[in-house]
């Protein structure tokens, strides 16, 4: 079935009813949670384990794994059925959560959350199926439940910092993965007492599912994305160059393995056929970068350039989560009147103001107020632009391949998070300060003039993308 088809049967004014968004963003949280939540309890692990050498691996481990293993999610999903996928996802993160609480070592700690990136990556991609599962078995259109995982997603994201810092104050580091596990019961409960239509839990034999697992391909898309995100990681210290050659080597038998398998676990000619998809996935890739760049770069510069304490950088930059959540909503309603060029073009656009914002603004003598607007300013690409592609990405995709698209989706947003850890390094020129967020600022304008240009002038947006989509796909 093409994807002009799919959209076609959901193409009403009805939306996916909220028991059924809402049951699948329960899961769907946890990621957003936990990755917030954890940078406020990097000291008290710290403290905890003696030492601060290898802290930042936690984080790291959690990352790497969730992007490794979200496609792997969403293409078991289809193969086992997406809520029972979802309901295993739900099972590890409870384990990884008592495994780390009471763990003995900082080492055990890392497998933990290995452990719970690999659970955590089950949700999104299956949340998605499961959507797209009800919206085509019922005649649904499918937008306002991306809306609803997105909002929920962006305001976890928004509140986990200030929860987790509660949680770490009052009960120590342990409850930031005791919270888990309600959340969980919560989840699995809410999602097995609502129908998720046929796609989305589907009954499969496993012996003949496993059969069919394309062993290699795997195994040569792990090494090739650990390695690269290994390799970014390292940015932050010493960089381990041999690592390039593992993922080169790696990514081009992936490639050549992928185009002659016979069920392969990634279509890599299927995606080179859909480009709207894969200008999808490297828009959204770009986008995240700068996103990063100002999540991760400006609460440092807060801290060591103009002296705030990390709850006071954290609520300066409370308005980019703020006016996400508002401009996820707002960029949904332009997608549904005007289409994702539209959508994307008034986010890219901000994203351009903001960068510009940031390379010009006096910050070190500008009054608070001032950095507040500039922070609400930068939340609005991170909403309309989030929801713009996501959308884009559902209807470019059928419902057998949007899980392991978003779960691609996943991937290449961390991709992102790493790479700007690796542009904050370098436009820092050796320490935080005025000079370094001005160089960030530029690279911002620059990167959002270059999306901008393929916004305006892409082919694979507007009225011709489900005909499009439906030809490379047939």
């Amino acid at each position: 079935m093409t994807a002009g088809a799919e959209t076609g049967t959901a193409n009403t004014s009805r939306p996916v009813p909220l028991r059924i968004s809402g049951a699948t963003a329960t899961g769907s949280v946890l990621q957003p949670l936990n990755s917030s939540m954890i940078t406020v309890a990097i000291v008290a692990i710290g403290a905890n384990f003696g030492s601060a050498t290898g802290i930042s691996w936690i984080i790291s481990a959690m990352y790497i794994t969730t992007a490794v293993c979200s496609p792997m999610a969403g293409r078991l999903g289809v193969m086992f059925g997406a809520r029972r996928v979802f309901v295993i996802g739900l099972l590890l993160v409870c384990v990884a959560s008592l495994l780390g609480t009471f763990a003995p070592s900082l080492a055990w700690l890392i497998a933990a959350y290995v452990l719970l990136g690999i659970g955590m990556s089950a949700h999104l991609p299956n949340a998605m199926t499961m959507v797209r599962g009800y919206a085509e078995r019922y005649g649904c259109q499918p937008r306002t439940a991306i809306t609803t995982l997105v909002v929920c997603s962006q305001s976890v994201a928004a509140l986990g910092p200030t929860l987790g810092g509660l949680l770490v104050g009052t009960f120590g580091w342990q409850s930031i993965l005791w919270i888990n596990i309600p959340v969980a019961a919560i989840s699995a409960i809410a999602i097995l007492r609502v129908d998720v239509g046929f796609a989305g839990d589907r009954p499969a034999s496993v012996c003949a599912a496993v059969r069919t697992i394309d062993i290699l391909g795997i195994a040569l898309f792990v090494v090739t994305i650990t390695s690269l995100m290994l390799f970014l990681v390292s940015l932050r210290a010493t960089p381990l160059w041999w690592i390039i050659p593992v993922f080169a080597l790696a990514g081009g038998l992936f490639i050549y393995w992928e185009r002659r398998a016979a069920d392969p676990f990634l279509d890599v000619a299927a995606l080179q056929q859909n480009r709207a998809l894969t200008a999808t996935l490297g828009r959204t890739m770009l986008t995240y970068l700068c996103f990063y760049c100002v999540y991760f770069g400006i609460p440092q510069w807060l801290q060591y350039v103009r002296g705030m304490s990390a709850i006071e950088a954290g609520l300066t930059m409370l308005p980019v989560a703020g006016v996400g959540i508002v401009a996820t909503m707002f960029g949904s309603r332009i997608y549904r009147r005007y289409g994702a060029r539209t959508t994307l073009f008034v986010g890219t656009f901000a994203l351009l103001i903001g960068g510009v914002l940031v390379a010009t603004v006096e910050r070190s003598t500008a009054p608070i107020v001032v950095l507040l607007i500039v922070a609400a300013v930068l939340g609005i690409p991170n909403g309309v632009n989030n929801i713009g592609n996501q959308n884009l990405l559902n209807e470019v995709t059928t419902v057998d391949e949007v899980g392991t698209a978003i779960g691609m989706y996943r991937t290449v947003s961390f991709v992102g998070a790493n790479l700007a850890v690796a542009v904050l390094t370098l436009t820092a020129g050796g320490a935080v300060g005025d000079a370094g967020l001005r160089r960030t600022g530029v690279f911002i304008i620059v990167v959002a003039a270059l999306l901008l240009a393929g916004v305006v002038f892409s082919r694979n947006m507007g009225p011709r993308v489900e005909r499009d989509t439906a030809r490379s796909l047939s």
